[in-house]
């Protein structure tokens, strides 16, 4: 029995904890979505995935950047470049159809902008490989995000059918980065930056903090559920 025990414990001392990694949407050639005051999506994804990655990497969680330098110009490109971790997560910033956008000036310059959408969305893939641990984690990320605060967007549902549309999961199947892969995905868009009033929240130090908060905690509570809490 001692022995067991024994052996147990340096198992537990030797593995590592699940190592997540974290997608920088867009970049290159592609800066995503524009703002409402001209900033391209891809700044504020890898804004907010360096907060997540520093926040997770404090938390004693294993982090593989993928695309922070915007250099992956290929979707499919993602996926091989997380190869090896336990989940996958895509940051990225909503935008609106053309129909729902209204034009302003933001200094000296004509930008667009949106009333009518605002709000964060996680989307996951049927054809994902692990379609099961996806949604449960996308699940958790959105039920911890609720009760920080945050509201999904019930937009999402004029497109794509609800996953879990309570906590603002949405199915959005044919997604490159969610269903060419080994590992279990999501895509999360942290709000919407056509949204002028949005916009300037999202890009708030302590707001942005509150979110990776929300998502590490629910991602890893998810992982621990599910049994990929530790790699050999």
């Amino acid at each position: 029995m001692l022995v067991a025990f024994l052996s147990f414990g340096v198992a537990a001392a030797m593995a590592l904890p699940p190592l997540i990694a974290i997608d920088v949407g867009h970049g290159g050639a592609d800066g995503g979505a524009t703002s409402a005051r001209g900033r391209p999506e891809f700044a504020y994804n890898r804004d907010f995935a360096l907060v997540l990655a520093q926040l997770m990497r404090e938390r004693g969680q294993g982090v593989r950047e993928v695309n922070f330098s915007g250099d992956i110009g290929s979707l499919a490109a993602r996926p091989e470049h997380a190869a090896g971790s336990d989940f996958f997560i895509s940051i990225h910033h909503d935008s609106i159809g053309e129909a729902w956008l209204k034009p302003w000036r933001w200094e000296g310059k004509e930008q667009s902008y949106t009333e009518v959408k605002r709000g964060y969305g996680i989307f996951v893939s049927a054809q994902n490989p692990d379609p099961e641990t996806s949604l449960r984690c996308a699940s958790s990320m959105g039920a911890m995000l609720r009760l920080a605060g945050f509201s999904p967007s019930t937009w999402h549902g004029r497109r794509h059918l609800p996953a879990d549309a309570e906590n603002g999961v949405w199915y959005y199947d044919n997604l490159v980065v969610l269903y060419r892969t080994t590992l279990p995905a999501v895509l999360f868009e942290a709000g919407v930056i056509k949204h002028r009033d949005e916009e300037l929240e999202l890009a708030d130090p302590k707001r942005q903090a509150r979110m990776a908060d929300a998502l590490a905690t629910g991602l890893a509570a998810c992982l621990s559920v599910t049994g990929i809490s530790a790699r050999e």
